[in-house]
């Protein structure tokens, strides 16, 4: 902010304005320091470079903090530990690799992930799941059996499928030949290195991230392969994680 200081605080722009803010906070070496949404107000690459300079503070300082957000990318870069809340509630408490990893109900599964996670309505039966349309899949040997031994044969569950867990390159699909699906292509994005593309399955869209170098155009029918081995299961009544073993809540 050097540059800015012969500005009067009205000058300054919003973005601005959060810096001072910011620093005011942070030079009062008080304990404990309360953060709601401190970088709301920057443009993307200023977010980027202050949220490296907040946790480079942090670590300096080793200053207990608690960092409200709402960006899923600053509560997984930032956080030691992370407690997501809905409406007041806890829903669950733990690493960002475990929240991420280990989602305790539909909504944490949900929430945290930009794209968010995929979610099918299917029924298990026999080893296998089914929409009742397209969408048939064999489950690892080790998921069915959890399922089986959960008392889930032939009941409907909620498949949960990240972006990145989704594929379109040939050796995947060649190796994991009863986790594939025809989709068509409704929308394609190139991020550079991968594509994101918006897909459409038995009038459900689904999102699945892909490297770059397997670009597809909007209107193709695609092959699309679902690692099923870091596949999620949900009951679709309590919501809760069948597969996962449930996260306890801490208060």
């Amino acid at each position: 902010m050097t540059e800015f200081l012969q500005r009067r605080p009205a000058d300054l722009s919003g973005g601005q304005r959060q810096r001072v803010a910011l620093g005011r906070a942070i030079v009062r070496d008080a304990p404990i320091f309360l953060m709601d949404e401190p970088l709301s107000n920057l443009d993307a690459k200023l977010r980027v470079s202050m949220r490296a300079e907040i946790a480079k503070l942090h670590r300096r300082l080793n200053t207990t903090t608690i960092y409200v957000t709402h960006d899923q990318t600053e509560a997984m870069t930032m956080a030691d530990r992370v407690v997501v809340m809905s409406v007041g509630q806890i829903q669950q408490v733990g690493t960002p690799e475990e929240v991420y990893q280990q989602p305790r109900n539909l909504f944490v599964a949900g929430f945290m992930g930009s794209p968010a996670m995929n979610f099918f309505p299917v029924t298990y039966q026999n080893g296998t799941i089914t929409d009742g349309q397209r969408l048939t899949m064999t489950l690892p040997g080790a998921r069915a059996r959890t399922l089986d031994q959960q008392g889930y044969s032939g009941k409907q569950l909620i498949l949960g499928i990240r972006p990145e867990d989704i594929h379109s390159e040939e050796a995947f699909l060649e190796t994991w030949t009863d986790a594939v699906v025809d989709s068509e292509v409704v929308v394609s994005e190139l991020l550079g290195a991968t594509e994101q593309l918006y897909m459409e399955l038995d009038g459900k869209e689904y999102v699945a991230n892909v490297n770059a170098r397997d670009f597809h155009n909007p209107g193709e029918v695609v092959q699309m392969g679902f690692d099923l081995n870091k596949a999620h299961f949900f009951d679709p009544e309590s919501e809760l994680a069948i597969v996962n073993q449930p996260v306890p809540v801490e208060a």
